[in-house]
């Protein structure tokens, strides 16, 4: 591949935040795949769980929240967590409006067998723990000033 004589350094996609980013993103679903196939959940799925993990009886709309995503996108991965028998979405009884999650008892069992992941996951990476943790710390710095601007 040739490069054009107007191109510039700036707009070359190995120079780019966003391509180091998104191509990361998608490596890194790819290392998970295996990891969470014995357990029958999908990426988005595992994501939702790690927040229900977290605190059990949320609504749709704190766990919508809490993955910077809009409700409606989460709403398909919700149901096939309940199909799967992983939670219940049970509207409320102030608010019909409202969708609250709880964890059943396959839900809280999963737990302990994805407890491993993360492990796989550091050991996949070729790097630290502490590096990683480095990283982590570093991308949310930037996740936060960039909801600034949103």
């Amino acid at each position: 591949m040739t490069q054009t004589s107007d191109t510039c350094s700036e707009l070359l996609l190995d120079h780019q935040l966003c391509f180091a980013l998104y191509s990361t993103s998608l490596l890194m679903t790819k290392i998970y795949k295996p990891l969470l196939q014995p357990l029958g959940l999908t990426y988005p799925q595992y994501l939702a769980m790690l927040v229900l993990w977290e605190g059990d009886g949320i609504t749709v709309g704190m766990i919508s929240a809490r993955l910077l995503t809009d409700p409606g996108s989460l709403t398909p991965v919700l149901k096939r967590l309940e199909s799967e028998g992983f939670i219940r979405r049970i509207r409320s009884s102030s608010d019909e409006r409202v969708v609250e999650l709880y964890l059943t008892d396959a839900g809280k069992a999963l737990q302990e067998k994805a407890k491993s992941i993360p492990a796989c996951v550091v050991q996949n990476s070729g790097q630290s723990r502490a590096q990683l943790t480095e990283l982590q710390n570093s991308l949310v710095q930037l996740r936060n000033a960039l909801q600034l601007h949103l």
